[in-house]
């Protein structure tokens, strides 16, 4: 595959590890106005670096675009004449839906909106897509791209904001708690390094314990609660402070928020 990536920010930048690593691409443009901060990507030979989006579009199949919304309309206008029948355009773009892109390069696009998230540079993404009609074509190779960086789904359109949510906003909300499952392990005695290994350990093992079993969680639960035993005293105390009414409003005010932006 040939790759662009255009804006290696944070986001561009994870899924470009996650390509690298999973040795997915013949050659992967990385487009950013100041590459000085990503010449560590040099050091493969797959890679170019470059400022000039002309450039990398040029010599892609796939573009992936990772810039700030504000960016993108523009940018989409000035590469439209570069465009080719065998052009795949893939945007990460919070709130840029596929109506407007349509617009701006035409209907007869591969056009497929995808959201991962950071864990994509550990080949851990939780992703999904959304194609435009002629997309449908490509949700295959879309796929392939993003199962080398971790599990994808294709959902409809008027799911993704809720979608970005819950899978990228939402790596922030797990961080959140793995932080205070340390701050409480220390409280309990442990040092820092060891408290954050604790915390971090028994979170990938209760997701791992899922996904395996295909159990419910409340299966799990049920396994490691005992009649008057400390499990249940400790999760009755984190629902009577609200732990889980806590988690739900977050999540519904982080969707409030994301449909402000939506276009």
């Amino acid at each position: 595959m040939k790759v662009a990536i255009i804006g290696a920010g944070s986001l561009g930048q994870s899924i470009a590890k996650g390509l690298l690593k999973n040795k997915v691409v013949k050659s992967l443009y990385l487009t950013k106005r100041n590459t000085s901060s990503i010449t560590t990507f040099n050091d493969f030979s797959e890679v170019i670096l470059t400022s000039n989006n002309e450039e990398a579009v040029k010599n892609s199949d796939i573009l992936i675009f990772a810039v700030q919304p504000r960016h993108l309309e523009n940018l989409l206008k000035n590469i439209k004449p570069l465009l080719n029948d065998n052009h795949v355009l893939i945007s990460v773009i919070t709130g840029f839906s596929i109506a407007k892109i349509e617009s701006i390069v035409g209907l007869h696009t591969y056009i497929i909106r995808s959201m991962p998230n950071t864990a994509a540079s550990v080949g851990q993404s939780m992703t999904c897509l959304s194609p435009n009609v002629k997309g449908k074509e490509k949700v295959a190779l879309a796929k392939t791209i993003f199962n080398s960086l971790g599990v994808s789904m294709v959902i409809p359109e008027e799911q993704l904001q809720a979608a970005t949510v819950i899978c990228a906003s939402g790596i922030a909300f797990w961080m959140r708690l793995i932080r205070a499952t340390t701050q409480g392990a220390i409280q309990l005695g442990f040092e820092a390094h060891e408290a954050h290994e604790l915390a971090m350990q028994t979170c990938f093992g209760a997701a791992t314990l899922l996904k395996e079993s295909g159990n419910h969680p409340e299966a799990e639960i049920d396994r490691v609660t005992t009649p008057g035993g400390c499990t249940i005293e400790g999760l009755n105390e984190m629902e009577h402070q609200g732990l889980s009414s806590s988690l739900i409003k977050g999540i519904n005010k982080s969707f409030d928020k994301i449909n402000q932006i939506k276009n």
